[in-house]
């Protein structure tokens, strides 16, 4: 039959607009969500928990905000650490300044609010300016947001080291002490935020954000209005790197500094969007993914190889490794992973139906 030798074509508009529109691609994505809740759990050792499955789910949530206001509208941002500062700190403060209020879930959302409400006031400048100027102005954001958490002591409740600290970590009443239960709580808030993104960026604001990233001119010819498109993906953006950071300051470090959201923090949630794939909320997981195995990976070779390297060394070979991979890697496929997985998925869909 045709639709077995061209592929799976959808006969409707709402199958059209399903999540996942391909019953394999829904099928992967409910075997995929089973098996890291229920069979990672089984197998996963204490390494694994805090070096790799948390950074890598958390990072995917922060590169999900990035890839919004970058992938899916266009406006270049270098201030996704800063933001996560202020997600972490306004995190921090409810969690410290209201005891009441002592839910993982409630300060984490009270964080991306605070987060969202900063992106827009550093948004303002995306509607005059584009491009090269704005990602000035975003950096701007980051400087200044790394002197305002280093400065305002009330902040940082007056530590002379200016770091803080959180203590039990609970969320309905059930606490989260363990790796295993950091992860478990981790994941279903990506899970959550994940759909969450999926369904705006399918509906009408998300086909607003990729008419102003597409031709802003012709977008606002045909009623988009630039203002409130521009603003709702700063929004949005923020919104999740917030939640990303408060994440990052409570479950991944417990006690903190303003150099853990530096400019460098900023500059890997970029790579991970563009390695993994701009406008795609997969290549988020996958850049997320390559960027913290990577280094690991580089870092555990000579051993593996049987070359005697001191610390130092490593570390230089690391960062030159990894950068020459990711300028490699944007020559020769600069649609980023997402896109090597949609081919290779198409390929394997073809392949076992007979001409």
């Amino acid at each position: 039959m045709l639709y077995r030798e061209a592929g799976q074509f959808k006969t409707t508009y709402g199958a059209d607009q399903q999540i996942f529109p391909i019953l394999q691609d829904r099928l992967f994505v409910l075997a995929v969500i089973l098996a890291a809740f229920l069979v990672v759990p089984l197998f996963a050792s204490q390494y694994l928990y805090t070096e790799i499955l948390i950074p890598f789910l958390i990072l995917s949530l922060a590169a999900i905000g990035l890839n919004i206001l970058v992938g899916y509208c266009g406006q270049v941002s270098l201030g996704t650490g800063g933001f996560m500062a202020v997600g972490a700190y306004a995190a921090y403060n409810l969690w410290l300044r209201v005891p009441e209020l002592n839910n993982l879930v409630v300060v984490f959302l009270f964080g991306g609010l605070m987060s969202a409400a900063v992106g827009i006031l550093f948004g303002l400048p995306s509607l005059r300016i584009k491009g090269f100027y704005l990602a000035v102005a975003t950096l701007a954001s980051q400087f200044f947001l790394d002197w305002l958490f280093a400065r305002v002591k009330w902040l940082t409740n007056y530590t002379p080291s200016g770091s803080v600290a959180v203590g039990e970590t609970s969320a309905f009443g059930w606490k989260i002490d363990t790796p295993a239960e950091r992860y478990l709580f981790i994941l279903a808030f990506v899970v959550v935020a994940t759909l969450v993104a999926k369904n705006l960026v399918r509906g009408h604001i998300g086909r607003s954000w990729m008419a102003i990233r597409d031709m802003d001119i012709a977008a606002e010819i045909i009623g988009f209005q630039p203002l409130r498109t521009k603003l709702s993906a700063f929004a949005v953006s923020s919104f999740f790197i917030g939640i990303a950071g408060a994440m990052w300051g409570f479950l991944r470090l417990g006690s903190w500094e303003p150099l853990a959201f530096d400019i460098n923090r900023s500059f890997q949630i970029l790579f991970m969007v563009i390695i993994g794939g701009l406008g795609s909320l997969l290549g988020s997981f996958l850049g997320a993914a390559f960027i913290v195995l990577t280094p690991i990976v580089l870092n555990q070779m000579p051993g593996w190889l049987g070359v005697k390297l001191s610390t130092a060394m490593i570390s230089h070979l690391e960062f030159m490794v990894f950068g020459a991979m990711i300028v490699f890697f944007l020559i020769v496929e600069p649609h980023g992973l997402a896109r090597l997985w949609s081919i290779a998925k198409e390929k394997l869909r073809l392949w076992p139906f007979p001409h």
